[in-house]
């Protein structure tokens, strides 16, 4: 029942958020800047809970996830432009061959860990943009030229839909198996849950939906290039992520939110862009070094339900 009810709330809610901002938008308000600014902020929330479902429920450390997005990015694109397909058959392409890369990728590293599986994943991230480097067929170095496809309906449906999954399954019976792995991997083994099943599974849906926010993102420019999916931005995800809060989905929506708001209005100074930057990340780890959330959900402030299935 309070399960239910927090979903009905968040579905009202995403339908009221919407409602404004496409009103806001058919009535000029909101320009194309604005729109823009909406739709990175959308695919970072993706990518931030994508990567959440990883690293804050079954504490798997990867820093890999720019491959995932690099994967959707590319393989979306080929369906688009090569193929004819429309954008949402490319999405699902991109976002179905990403998924697939996780469990590739998955099955055999998931059993290391700590910093052995977090060399792995970047290896592979590594990889993955080398590879697209290489390949005439996509551009090469120069990149890929894309039609701009992406439009706030779809960067908006495909947060909610992201959302619903990760939160679902996180209340689910796998959810609490994936969380008991992240607790004592050793207590969970023992007690007949399949660790390396759950993690390779958190892995995928991480993986699809960092592939399908790959393929929001290929629409929203007019080019992609292996570049854009270096290490760095595996690194900007992680601090998503540990910003909002290790184990905590809202909070790693907020703090992509957050983030994208503050790097889009410090645009204007290229100089000083980064120092202000890495100063807003210092003084809120300072004041919060829990994250902006700590293990809570944002529904917990509201006794929706439970917290997500964070509480320790």
């Amino acid at each position: 029942m309070k399960k239910s009810k927090a979903f009905w709330v968040f579905s009202v809610l995403a339908l009221v958020i919407y409602a404004v901002v496409q009103g806001l938008i058919s009535v000029g308000i909101l320009d194309l800047y604005y729109q823009n600014i909406l739709v990175q902020m959308c695919i970072n929330i993706m990518l931030a809970v994508s990567l959440h479902i990883i690293i804050g429920i079954t504490g798997q450390f990867s820093i890999g996830h720019a491959g995932f997005m690099a994967v959707g990015a590319y393989f979306s694109a080929i369906a688009t432009m090569k193929l004819g397909l429309p954008l949402p058959v490319g999405l699902l392409i991109g976002a179905g061959v990403a998924a697939l890369a996780g469990l590739l990728v998955g099955i055999p590293t998931l059993r290391l860990k700590g910093d052995y599986l977090a060399i792995a994943t970047l290896g592979f991230a590594e990889i993955i943009r080398i590879i697209f480097l290489n390949v005439d067929y996509v551009g090469g170095a120069a990149g890929m030229v894309i039609t701009n496809m992406t439009t706030w309906t779809y960067a908006f449906v495909s947060v909610v839909i992201t959302i619903l999954v990760i939160a679902n399954f996180t209340n689910s019976r796998h959810g609490r198996a994936a969380i008991s792995i992240r607790e004592d991997e050793i207590a969970s083994d023992a007690m007949g849950i399949n660790t390396t099943y759950y993690k390779v599974v958190a892995f995928a849906i991480g993986s699809l939906f960092a592939g399908l926010a790959g393929g929001i993102f290929a629409h929203n420019f007019f080019i992609i290039q292996p570049t854009t999916f270096g290490f760095l931005k595996s690194f900007d995800i992680l601090i998503y992520v540990v910003l909002g809060g290790l184990g905590s989905l809202s909070g790693a929506a907020i703090a992509a939110i957050f983030l994208t708001i503050v790097s889009s209005y410090l645009a204007e100074y290229p100089e000083t862009r980064m120092i202000i930057y890495s100063l807003v990340l210092i003084i809120v780890m300072l004041y919060r070094p829990s994250g902006l959330m700590g293990t809570k959900e944002i529904t917990s402030l509201f006794k929706f339900g439970k917290k997500g299935g964070s509480q320790k």
